[in-house]
């Protein structure tokens, strides 16, 4: 299925989204998750505003330090664009425990 660029920038959108509060759940700073990964604070900036076209390694990269799947991050971000939050219902159930 090709996707036109009005769809990619909405997933780069979530996908920003779903690594920002990844983020923040850990309470780790923009900083901080940049020297995780090697980057610049901007850079990490730049894809929590989905403003960045990611490489998949940069994404493998950020999906490690996050300790989130590769899967898991693609899924969430998939999954709120059609109003489904698998990172939050994860947090609800680990604090369920």
């Amino acid at each position: 299925m090709r996707r036109n660029s009005s769809q990619r920038d909405m997933f780069l959108l979530s996908l920003g989204e779903v690594i920002h509060d990844a983020r923040t759940r850990q309470g780790l700073s923009q900083q901080e998750l940049a020297d995780m990964i090697g980057a610049h604070r901007t850079y990490i900036s730049d894809i929590e505003r989905g403003a960045r076209n990611l490489t998949v390694s940069t994404l493998c990269h950020v999906a490690d330090a996050l300790r989130i799947s590769y899967a898991t991050l693609f899924r969430t971000a998939e999954n709120r664009l059609g109003g489904v939050d698998e990172l939050e219902e994860e947090a609800q159930s680990a604090d369920a425990i």
